[in-house]
Parts: structure tokens; C-alpha cells; sequence
């Protein structure tokens, strides 16, 4: 049971799921409309883990998805039933060099980790060649059960649609570049790492609902506050990894997309498009028109 949900998390961020509100009277949405002279595409934030109840999803993305010729994900995602991705996912996030959870982790943080999962029936030791990402994930996967939020993502809607619908699909990254990024969290800090997830998962049903509030207004002003800022203060290594080279990263992708005939919507995690190392920033710095879609 542990592992059912691992595939679906691995696609996306760690703390940048977000979930579930009605709000069809705002005016805003996590959509943007990013112009250089006549030509333009779409960017939306996403959420990759989102209720049944989440949906239908905004309208603004489905305008979006209708007047485009290619939809552009963050990674190919794979299916539920290709073993190979699933073993190299796993391969990834397991020690190979003789360490262990109880080497990586002090007695303490090891103790509070094991009564967190035998509050599930779930021991430790099972778990012990695991690095502290892929036991974070696990938290994860326990705590979005827990709240009965569980689902899928505004991703996995539209990559669906698109392969129905025949559309083009690109990628900004692989998705091995993903596994690595998720395998290596908290490296080198990993005491430090667990603490701060394990206190973020003290009221997640609450915290995940005001996310998902904030999505759906199109509020990147608390998001920033929700998800960016506290990544940025409490651990600025993952947040370097997680958002500023990605980032930086995707823009010069992006800006190739101006340079042929199709309309692109490109999907990204919401917290990608907040704060001030966000994608839109970085595009707004690049002389680019960036109009919120209303």
C-alpha cells in the first residue's frame, strides 16, 4: 500500500500540491497570456495532486488548451504501468554506498520518524535503505490519504486530453531529471530536512486547502507566501534546486517557442510562477508582456 501513490507524487514537487475550492465568481486564475508583439502563448500554474471534487478546473485553462497547438508538461509523466520508469524510480532513491536511514539520522530524528509511520502500522525498518527524500514522499503519499485528497493533478487532466485529442506534446525536462532532484533531497542536511517536513505535516489538511485557495484566485501573492518563501527561509539548498534552476532553466525553453508558428500552453507547479525568482519574473526581466487572465 505504501508505495500505490509514489509515481503520481514523484511527478511534481514536494510541497507544491495544492487542493480543493470552489471559486467560479473570481476574477482571476493561475493563467497567464505571455506576448512579444503579435505573437504569444499560454502558462498556467498547476496542481499535481488535486480531489475528484476539484473539478471541473477552472475555465481559463480549458480557453487556453482550445486555442493551442502544443500543451508543453514539465516532464513526460509515465503510465502506472511502466515497470521500467517505476524501477529507476526506485533504484534512485535507495542508498547504494552502505549508508542507511539510521547512519544518515540522529537517534532522535530517527525516533520521531519511526513513531510517525507506526502511527500507520508501518516499521521503520522497512524503509531503512531509503533515502530521506523518498521518505518524505511516503509522509506525503500517508498524509493526502489521511485528508482524503488524494487524485489527480491538473498535469496528468490535460496530458490525458491532449493524447485523446491528438495534440502535440513536449516536455521542459526529463523525467530522470526529476527522480534525481526528488532522490537527493535533503542531502548532506538530512537530520535538518526531516524536522522541517515533519513540522509541516502538523495541520497538512489545512495548509493544502488554503493552497489550493490561493491557486484558484490566481493569488500569487499567497502562494508566495504559502509555499515559496517558507522554502526559501527554511531550506534554501532545495529551494535553489527545486525552483531558481529550474527556472532559470525553463526560461530559454520557453523563449524558443516564440520563434515558430504553433500556440503553446505550458503547465507548470504553481509555485513556478510566484515570487521573485519565479518564471514570470524571469520573463517580465526578459522584456516579455505578461497579462494575468482574467
Amino acid at each position: 500500500m505504501i508505495y500505490n501513490h509514489l509515481g503520481r507524487l514523484c511527478r511534481g514537487a514536494l510541497i507544491l500540491a495544492l487542493a480543493v475550492c470552489s471559486a467560479s465568481a473570481l476574477a482571476q486564475s493561475s493563467l497567464w497570456k505571455i506576448s512579444k508583439g503579435d505573437d504569444y502563448l499560454y502558462i498556467g500554474g498547476t496542481v499535481h495532486l488535486l480531489p475528484p471534487s476539484a473539478f471541473p478546473l477552472p475555465p481559463e485553462f480549458e480557453m487556453a488548451y482550445n486555442a493551442t497547438d502544443t500543451l508543453v508538461l514539465e516532464a513526460k509523466m509515465p503510465e502506472p504501468t511502466d515497470t521500467a520508469a517505476q524501477s529507476a524510480m526506485m533504484q534512485a532513491m535507495a542508498y547504494r554506498d552502505g549508508r542507511s536511514l539510521s547512519t544518515v539520522l540522529s537517534p532522535e530524528v530517527y525516533q520521531q520518524v519511526a513513531d510517525y509511520f507506526a502511527a500507520y502500522d508501518v516499521p521503520l525498518q522497512q524503509l531503512d535503505g531509503y533515502k530521506p527524500g523518498f521518505l518524505v514522499l511516503q509522509m506525503l503519499t500517508l498524509e493526502v490519504m489521511k485528508a482524503q485528497m488524494a487524485g489527480e493533478g491538473v498535469d496528468v487532466y490535460f496530458d490525458r486530453k491532449a493524447q485523446a485529442d491528438g495534440k502535440t506534446l513536449a516536455y521542459l525536462e526529463s523525467l530522470d531529471s526529476q527522480i534525481q532532484l526528488l532522490a537527493n533531497m535533503g542531502e548532506g542536511y538530512e537530520d535538518a530536512f526531516i524536522r522541517m517536513n515533519l513540522a509541516q505535516f502538523g495541520d497538512f489538511k489545512a495548509y493544502f486547502s488554503a493552497m489550493i485557495d490561493a491557486w484558484r484566485a490566481g493569488d500569487m501573492t499567497k502562494l508566495d507566501e504559502l509555499v515559496v518563501k517558507p522554502a526559501q527561509q527554511l531550506d534554501p539548498v532545495l529551494y535553489q534546486a527545486m525552483f531558481v534552476a529550474r527556472n532559470q532553466a525553463w526560461l530559454p525553453q520557453i523563449q524558443q517557442m516564440f520563434a515558430n508558428t504553433e500556440k503553446e500552453l505550458v503547465l507548470v507547479g504553481a509555485g513556478h510562477l510566484a515570487g521573485e525568482h519565479s518564471v514570470l519574473a524571469l520573463l517580465q526581466q526578459a522584456g516579455y508582456k505578461v497579462q494575468q487572465v482574467h
